[in-house]
């Protein structure tokens, strides 16, 4: 396989050409506070850092874990056990949810990545049933309440939070960084192994890769980064709950990142952007039928563009330069 051939060489020139890309969402995340409802915002760019660290796992390890949820709800409730009981600041806050979230997702990744497919999918979501059933009982977590009130605080003291605005630009900040880390690690030698490994594991062992270390670590990178996206969600609604923690919301992240598009940079930023503009958009109207289009949406992209939405402009782009 050529990938493993052009790990080094192919990093440098991709790179070069991200700072466009990284300058256009930078001046569309500054620029979106004022045309559009900066809460709602602040959503969409949660889920998209968190269906941006799924899709490092899925769509560039190969590997499918239904027990994301635990990671994004988990630091979402260390962050704000700290912020409302101990008076953390929301920086502190989040790292400490973040740092957690590495831990955790370095237990799970032990045991389940000597298996893979079906098996390990599996085994992910029963760990994350497991942590669910945790908070469910567990006192500081408010139950089936959730934690609620969580301080937004001052930004290092200095900036106070309690404005959307102040708190969308942290929000953005956060965002454009673990973007950016995403994208370094995709396009660095690690991420072209991860790329080989997903199109043939085999091979990759035979060049005496140690595959099961490359993805532990990018299970690791990959639970760091929802976790980040789950504590930052903590501060931004002031509240850690269950629905967080529940299967079914590693079950929209997925939704999230195959409808923008599996494997590609920006896609889940856009499948965040379509599935939580839909939610919100449909939830006065349809109620509760909210999941039924969820899931007519999800058949709706494998039957007709499995590319997802990037994915397919992608491939036309293509097309057309070539001919085709």
């Amino acid at each position: 396989m050529t990938g493993l051939e052009i790990r080094v060489d192919a990093a440098a020139p991709v790179q070069r050409s991200s700072w466009p890309m990284f300058a256009l969402l930078a001046a569309a995340g500054v620029i979106a506070p004022f045309l559009m409802y900066p809460t709602f915002l602040m959503k969409v760019l949660c889920f998209a850092l968190f269906a941006s660290a799924f899709n490092l796992l899925l769509g560039f390890a190969g590997l499918l874990s239904f027990g994301h949820a635990a990671f994004f709800c988990a630091s979402a409730y260390v962050c704000g056990y700290l912020c409302k009981s101990l008076g953390a600041s929301p920086e502190l806050g989040i790292l400490a949810g973040t740092a957690f979230a590495a831990l955790l997702g370095t237990l799970f990744g032990l045991l389940a990545i000597r298996r893979s497919g079906i098996y390990f999918a599996m085994i992910t979501l029963a760990l994350s049933q497991l942590v669910y059933f945790v908070e469910l009982e567990s006192p500081f977590t408010g139950g089936e309440d959730g934690l609620q009130g969580i301080p937004r605080g001052r930004l290092l003291g200095l900036i106070d939070l309690s404005g959307n605005l102040p708190m969308y630009f942290f929000v953005l900040a956060i965002f454009l960084a673990g973007f950016w880390l995403i994208h370094r690690t995709i396009h660095s030698p690690f991420g072209q192994v991860l790329k080989a490994i997903r199109e043939n594991e085999p091979r990759a062992i035979s060049l005496g890769y140690a595959v099961e270390r490359y993805k532990l670590l990018a299970f690791v990178i990959s639970a760091t980064l929802s976790g980040l996206a789950g504590a930052t969600k903590s501060i931004v609604f002031q509240l850690a709950s269950l629905t967080d923690a529940h299967w079914h919301m590693s079950g929209e992240v997925v939704l999230m990142t195959l409808v923008g598009g599996l494997g590609t940079v920006l896609g889940p930023s856009v499948g965040a952007l379509v599935i939580v503009g839909l939610e919100n958009l449909l939830a006065d109207k349809v109620g509760s039928w909210v999941t039924v289009i969820m899931g007519g949406i999800f058949v709706v992209c494998v039957l007709l563009f499995r590319r997802g939405i990037v994915g397919e402009l992608r491939a036309l782009r293509f097309a057309r330069r070539t001919g085709a």
